[in-house]
């Protein structure tokens, strides 16, 4: 499993969201001058984001992006899901269930099924309240 500058990219959108929670709609532009990131991509993934209900967005001069729910109603792993698809860690488990012909007579199938398993929970277990509290607990620690 790699996850690409999509899902990466995404993590980082919702996370300074919700870093900004008391502003109006958060433009785009202000996100990807933080994030040192192309607006021009970042609107890709904006509008995944956007179509899936996890961001809100407002037209016009004032206009930008504000998550839809609390940031620890966000897991990693739904947001990862969302832009990356499948998080398996083998082709064959890519739609949550083995189709391979092998399945049944695979020696390592039930460590991937593990793998598989452990990664799913562990990104259902890491909100992105948990992302914004640990960043500025490490902003505090360098000053």
């Amino acid at each position: 499993m790699k996850i690409s500058t999509k899902g990466r990219y995404a993590l980082r959108i919702m996370i300074d969201l919700a870093q900004h929670p008391g502003e109006d709609a958060v433009s785009l532009r202000d996100i990807a001058e933080r994030q040192e990131v192309s607006a021009k991509y970042l609107e890709l993934i904006v509008s995944v984001l956007n179509k899936a209900g996890f961001v809100n967005s407002t037209r016009g001069k004032s206009g930008g992006y504000r998550l839809s729910r609390k940031p620890e109603e966000y897991t990693v792993g739904s947001i990862l899901k969302l832009t990356e698809g499948s998080l398996s860690p083998v082709a064959c488990l890519e739609n949550r269930r083995c189709t391979c012909s092998r399945a049944t007579r695979c020696e390592t199938l039930p460590l991937w099924l593990r793998l598989d398993q452990l990664i799913d929970d562990y990104l259902e277990s890491v909100t992105l309240r948990d992302l914004v509290d640990q960043t500025i607990a490490s902003e505090v620690e360098e000053h």
